[in-house]
């Protein structure tokens, strides 16, 4: 799902916010796969857009998870994931992430709340 911002200025908050994020969500599922019973490991899909997926293997099950919709779940305060890929939806940036006297990420608070969408996927794998 692509989400729909509600101004030009929610939009640059998100552009100033979503590589940092992708970033720290790239490594806590490095951080989570090195602890993890499960095979981590990615793919690119390029068709009809690009989307990362983050897969994850134990045996016969596989599960498979839209990285960007990770970072999505870190970057805005109302994202749910649960609309189609074709519908958007109005999002809110959770400018908590951005200091504005520094003019950069606050990166604790962008770090912890990566830290948390990643440990709700590995703290909820079948068979740990």
């Amino acid at each position: 799902m692509q989400p729909k911002f509600a101004n030009e200025l929610a939009w640059q908050q998100a552009e100033f916010l979503m590589q940092p994020i992708y970033i720290r969500i790239i490594d806590r599922i490095r951080q989570q796969g090195e602890v993890s019973t499960w095979e981590v490991s990615y793919e690119e899909v390029r068709e009809p857009h690009p989307i990362n997926y983050l897969c994850l293997k134990s045996g016969e099950r596989q599960l498979k998870y839209d990285i960007w919709d990770l970072c999505y779940q870190v970057c805005f305060l109302n994202y749910d994931g649960s609309h189609s890929e074709v519908e958007s939806q109005v999002v809110e940036i959770d400018t908590s992430l951005i200091d504005m006297e520094a003019g950069s990420p606050d990166w604790v608070r962008l770090d912890n709340k990566a830290k948390d969408v990643v440990a709700r996927i590995f703290n909820n794998l079948p068979g740990g």
